[in-house]
């Protein structure tokens, strides 16, 4: 008897929420998988030996009408990402097969920031003033329109790439001038400004959460609410905590926001991560996103036993699959993330991996770049490691957290020399 035929996965690929080795890892008794990626990405090259391991791999032209042929060619049986680029041509791709996915529309609205603010304001759903900068001749009526504070991003941008807070008449001067130089030099894209949101006292943790949601078209689960670390500046985030350190009755008022929110976006297929500040008067979206946050499929697999990416298979193709509860076991979960300097450099060394290792509640410390790898700097989000670990409760999450940053030294080589900054250091840098 000839076995069946198992599912083929069309992977659109790139740097995202869940590497290639995860996503292997999350199908492997589910089907096969043919990756699809972009032309130009200094991930791909890197990650291309894994993903030829893994499955087929070929690569997308960029125009739709041919993408649309080359997928269709090769038949699978579901489409899938957990990259934020890809989600618009994921759903797009997944329209024109007929097979599950987002809607385009759903798509849009995930990574529009501006048509997301406009959709969710028309639905009495969140209130954040904003406008778009379609150019930077409009930027001063904006400006007029939000006043200060506010905060500025670039309409489709992700991990916090050219995201920057104006709180004084020069902190606009100097965003002004940014936006001038990116039309200069060609790289112009629209921009968002938007009232500013501010967070309440929240020490040792961050002023905001995120919520890890499952939608289908018999509803939205949410998996779980994660608690933060506090960002570095602008605006990086550097780590999760499970369960978060709020109490029941305002987790269940901020699920209840985000099940609006999702809805008024029309969500019902796939994972959303939904971000949120806690402000004095309660929980306001910061934006919605249409996949997994970075790292929490690693996190899940470590903590609970729960792999994501298998969760989000069965969805594209079509399937409602069970959602197990997140059962901590009474412990507090953590990873936390050293970021990359603002400034551009190259990492020279790292110093201290077995030391924290060796740490009381750490369970792994795992090293994403290496000596020799040049980083480009700016406000983007560019993760060094990841330090994870278990604690009996949360008054000990951030003094487990800063032993492990201080026990490490990362040496970068920058414009004027290299220099040495341990974890501690690192965000003035």
């Amino acid at each position: 008897m000839t076995p069946p035929q198992r599912p083929l996965f069309a992977v659109l690929y790139d740097a995202g929420a869940v590497p290639a080795g995860e996503i292997g890892a999350g199908l492997a008794d589910l089907g096969d998988i043919v990756f699809l990626v972009p032309g130009r990405s200094a991930h791909v090259d890197q990650l291309r030996p894994v993903m030829e391991l893994l499955g087929e791999v070929r690569t997308l032209s960029g125009r739709p009408a041919e993408d649309v042929d080359l997928v269709r060619a090769l038949a699978p049986d579901a489409i899938l990402t957990f990259c934020e680029d890809m989600i618009r041509p994921g759903a797009e791709l997944a329209a024109a097969l007929g097979l599950p996915g987002l809607s385009v529309e759903t798509a849009r609205l995930y990574t529009d920031k501006g048509a997301q603010r406009r959709a969710l304001r028309a639905a009495g759903v969140d209130g954040t003033a904003v406008r778009v900068v379609e150019s930077p001749e409009d930027w001063g009526e904006a400006l007029r329109a939000i006043g200060l504070p506010s905060l500025a991003k670039p309409v489709t941008a992700s991990r916090s790439r050219d995201a920057y807070a104006l709180r004084t008449p020069e902190d606009a001067r100097a965003v002004r001038g940014r936006l001038d130089a990116l039309a200069a030099d060609g790289a112009w894209e629209p921009f968002i400004l938007e009232e500013f949101l501010e967070g309440r006292a929240s020490e040792p943790f961050g002023d905001y959460v995120s919520v890890e949601s499952v939608c289908t078209p018999s509803g939205i689960t949410h998996l779980v609410l994660t608690g933060k670390s506090p960002v570095v500046p602008p605006f990086r985030g550097t780590g999760r905590i499970w369960p978060s350190h709020l109490p029941r009755a305002e987790e269940v008022e901020i699920f209840a926001l985000v099940t609006r929110a999702l809805e008024a976006v029309g969500a019902d297929n796939g994972f959303a991560h939904t971000e949120l500040k806690l402000t004095p008067d309660g929980p306001r979206i910061i934006e919605l996103n249409g996949r997994l946050s970075g790292h929490v499929n690693m996190m899940a697999r470590e903590s609970c036993g729960v792999d994501l990416v298998r969760i989000g298979a069965l969805l594209a193709l079509g399937e409602e699959p069970y959602l197990p509860t997140f059962d901590f076991g009474e412990k507090v979960h953590f990873q936390y993330n050293n970021l990359a300097p603002l400034r551009p450099a190259r990492l020279v060394a790292v110093h201290g991996a077995e030391a924290v290792r060796e740490l009381p509640d750490i369970t792994a410390y795992r090293n994403f770049v290496r000596p020799g790898d040049d980083l480009p700097g700016g406000t983007s989000t560019l993760t060094l490691d990841t330090i994870s670990g278990v604690c009996e409760g949360h008054e000990a999450v951030m003094r487990t957290i800063d032993a492990a940053r201080a026990a490490l030294t990362f040496d970068f080589r920058f414009e004027d020399g290299v220099h040495s900054l341990n974890g501690l250091e690192l965000p003035l840098h």
